[in-house]
């Protein structure tokens, strides 16, 4: 199993890289992180391409490299990362098979 990422979501990644001036090189770190109102959350951030650590798991799609440690892969196995600008908020969507309860703003999950 993999993570997938949308279009939409290729598209805001790649207008983050150039509004902040991140290299194209640089890698989408993807984690879960104890947290939120159902017990974990998902975290985005950047990182510097030589951060790649023997245990991670590491996906391309679109040009965006993805990098997920593998205690995260296990809670994230199957999910699709999407954007979304409508009319319930701006900002990125994790839609994850895994979860069994998610919160009314969609950032944080339980299994």
């Amino acid at each position: 199993m993999s993570i997938s990422i949308t279009e939409r979501a290729i598209k805001r990644i790649d207008e983050i890289r150039q509004n902040q001036q991140i290299t194209a090189d640089a890698l989408l770190r993807v984690s879960v992180v104890s947290g939120g109102c159902s017990g974990l959350t998902y975290n985005l951030d950047f990182d510097s391409s030589d951060k790649i650590e023997e245990s991670d798991k590491v996906f391309e799609e679109g040009g965006v490299k993805l990098v997920i440690d593998m205690k995260s892969f296990l809670y994230l196995a199957g999910t699709k990362l999407d954007f979304t600008d409508g009319l319930e908020g701006q900002g990125f969507h994790f839609y994850n098979p895994n979860a069994v309860r998610t919160c009314s703003c969609g950032e944080s999950f339980s299994l």
